[in-house]
């Protein structure tokens, strides 16, 4: 998509409000500390027919809502979802003439793309094609200075600003699953 411009970036997701720790909670700080819309919203606790306790977090709503009221804005929607009930948003979006990428993944068992939502869909983009490029490189440095290439000792103040956020935690970096869109202008 050269010449694009990203216009937002906006994860959607419900979170268990009364759990001591969330899983998802390291992932949800590091994208609204790195520039993403956070739209979220408490899971919901009910007992299903059979006496066991289910939870429930569907953002579906909400993500469609959102996409159709900026899709007059916007050339191009890039939806991380597999879920088949978009197909119906990406077909509304189209016939206004947005272009619609989905980005999701074949190569799981069982696959995380409702095969309707990618026949819907512009592009499909498998994100396993994508691991060269979005995966993290790790390497081993022998220590932190040889890891900034700082050869004098006395340079390590001057590159002291350099390093990274110290409150950041890299947890919330890791691979995962969601429905996030990216809406584009051209």
């Amino acid at each position: 998509m050269p010449g694009s411009v990203i216009l937002s970036a906006i994860y959607y997701t419900a979170l268990m409000e009364d759990q001591e720790y969330s899983p998802i909670r390291p992932l949800v700080d590091w994208l609204d500390y790195n520039g993403y819309t956070m739209v979220t919203k408490p899971t919901k606790e009910f007992t299903d027919a059979t006496g066991r306790r289910k939870i429930k977090g569907n953002m579906d709503i909400e993500l469609a809502i959102d996409v159709m009221e900026m899709s007059p804005q916007l050339d191009h929607i890039v939806l991380f979802s597999g879920d088949g009930d978009f197909r119906r948003l990406v077909e509304a979006v189209q016939r206004r003439g947005v272009r619609v990428t989905v980005v999701s993944t074949l190569r799981s068992h069982p696959a995380m793309i409702a095969d309707e939502l990618r026949r819907q869909a512009d592009v499909f983009v498998d994100v396993a094609d994508l691991r060269e490029e979005i995966t993290r490189q790790f390497s081993a440095p022998q220590n932190r200075t040889q890891a900034r290439g700082v050869q004098d000792p006395a340079d390590e103040a001057m590159t002291a600003d350099l390093d990274e956020d110290p409150d950041s935690d890299e947890e919330g970096e890791k691979s995962y699953y969601g429905d996030e869109p990216f809406y584009q202008r051209s």
